[in-house]
């Protein structure tokens, strides 16, 4: 494809006289028209060399003058030209020279974490080999010394005390040497039995029984190389922990244990606590136990068939590595104004604020309603097993055939005021045992060290002490008292059953009038 130069403009554009460049140009453009204009300019000047008039002259040096200038732009140009030229093989150089050092200095990186590697594990290697031969010299020593016990007991009675030193000796390898000036007062016989209930949250009477019932499942035997923990220090490092929320540290400190040790037994007994003392201390109640609960409450509150109140409470947790927005606490984040993650703890009480039914370990940003349905609970209300009686709860559950909730539309009648008052102090009955529950159990409160997989075996043991102590009649410092709270939101889809909707307006009648209502909303 030929390119078409584009149009320059003429000598009669100008005001002064531009002939000269004009034709500069044109012989730049065009070779055949220069070589044409050259011979011409040698034809002019031959018939010119007798003409020594002076314009002539002034022409020929200003012609030579401008040929000089033009030569230095071509010049000036070729000189740019050849820059940009070893400019581009210069950086060209460059970055091979830079490419060139990367390479190298990537493998030199590689080669060095090679032998880091190697140095690492053969240093590895070794430590775990010391160990293992220092192991076979400990259990070789105690060896030697048991046997050193049983000849010096045959023979005289120094012979033994000189054996079981040697014993004591050697356990000193294996046992940091740590304080129990804290427990072993505490484990006194005449510690004030005042300051026993403040650290632990109950009397010595229940402590003991909640160790007799765990002495099977904690129990460890004593080895060779070290004496094992006895049971009441075992329940004592989890029941501390439970009921002050301090971290690891500190419970080390007061039971001169190992912060792992801790961990570990806070955990064990834990588990034992759900496995063992859960099926007797929390389990749902048997006909008998339904019937008195429906007497207690419909004394109290003139609701008849009611079998439990129903409560959701959310626990603060650590933000977990997984999972982050299902257990975003949105509401409490914007209380707070502090972002917050919980799990869900749902649970019944009866009218003693003893739970006879838990749900623990869904994610926060889920709704009550939710959390219901997830629940073993619900999955017992749909085999049959709750038909014809009631359930009370909070606004923020949904109105079912075994589920009471009051009414909440904004106009109400004075019926329904009066039955929200009445379904109110049901209420009560369970806000005020997770109240009491977190209060006894300080861990609750806070976001605590434990992993959120341990998590619901931890809050199972903390509902079951709260039944125990509940049931031995311990009475809570009033200094422990906490106050609960939970935000309630209303379900999109508050009504499930169109006959419970007429059950509770012919409960809400009959509380009316037969003088059972409350009469505070007037």
């Amino acid at each position: 494809m030929k390119l078409t130069p584009p149009l320059l403009p003429t000598p009669d554009d100008y005001d002064y006289d531009c002939s000269f460049f004009y034709s500069l140009f044109q012989d730049m453009r065009d070779p055949v028209v220069s070589k044409r204009r050259r011979r011409d300019d040698k034809e002019e000047e031959k018939s010119t060399d007798g003409d020594d008039s002076v314009p002539n002259s002034e022409f020929k040096l200003k012609k030579k003058n401008l040929k000089e200038i033009v030569a230095s732009l071509l010049l000036l140009d070729e000189q740019e030209t050849a820059e940009k030229l070893d400019s581009v093989s210069a950086s060209e150089e460059e970055k091979s020279i830079l490419e060139a050092n990367h390479k190298r200095n990537r493998q030199m990186m590689m080669d060095s974490n090679s032998k880091s590697h190697h140095y690492y594990k053969n240093m590895d290697e070794s430590e775990v080999g010391h160990v293992k031969k220092a192991r076979g010299a400990a259990v070789a020593a105690a060896v030697a010394a048991m046997s050193g016990e049983e000849k010096g007991s045959s023979g005289s009675g120094s012979g033994t005390g000189t054996g079981t030193g040697a014993t004591t000796t050697q356990r000193r390898l294996w046992v940091k040497d740590r304080s129990k000036a804290w427990w072993d007062q505490c484990s006194h016989p005449d510690f004030p039995e005042s300051e026993f209930k403040r650290a632990f949250r109950m009397g010595k009477a229940t402590f003991d029984m909640i160790c007799e019932e765990l002495n099977s499942v904690v129990a460890k035997e004593d080895t060779m190389l070290r004496a094992a923990i006895p049971v009441r220090q075992r329940v004592a490092v989890c029941i501390w922990r439970l009921a002050t929320g301090e971290p690891l540290r500190l419970v080390s400190k007061r039971f001169g244990l190992g912060i792992s040790t801790c961990h570990k037994l806070v955990l064990e007994v834990c588990s034992a606590i759900k496995t063992v003392l859960m099926p007797k201390f929390l389990q749902w109640p048997d006909e008998e136990s339904v019937e008195r609960t429906k007497k207690d409450f419909e004394s109290s509150s003139g609701i008849p068939n009611v079998v439990g109140s129903m409560y959701t409470t959310h626990i603060p947790i650590i933000a977990p590595k997984v999972s982050v927005a299902a257990y975003f606490n949105k509401r409490h984040t914007e209380r707070n104004q502090k972002t917050s993650y919980s799990i869900t703890v749902q649970g019944v009480v009866n009218p003693k604020g003893v739970f006879t039914d838990v749900c623990i370990g869904w994610p926060g940003s889920m709704p009550d309603d939710q959390v219901l349905e997830k629940s073993a609970l619900y999955q017992r209300a749909n085999g049959g097993l709750l038909n014809g009686v009631w359930i009370v709860g909070s606004s923020g559950y949904p109105l079912m055939d075994w589920v009471l909730v009051p009414y909440t539309q904004q106009q109400l009648t004075w019926t329904q005021h009066a039955f929200n008052e009445k379904i109110r102090e049901i209420q009560w009955v369970a806000k005020d045992a997770f109240a009491r529950l977190k209060g006894r159990w300080s861990c609750l409160q806070k976001r605590t060290e434990v992993k959120l997989q341990d998590l619901p075996v931890v809050l199972g043991a903390c509902c079951v002490l709260h039944n125990i102590c509940e049931m031995m009649n311990e009475e809570m410092d009033p200094e422990l008292n906490f106050e609960l709270v939970d935000d309630e939101m209303v379900p999109e889809n508050s009504v499930r059953s169109l006959r419970s909707v007429q059950l509770r307006d012919n409960i809400a009648h009959n509380l009316l009038h037969h003088g059972l209502a409350g009469t505070a909303f007037l």
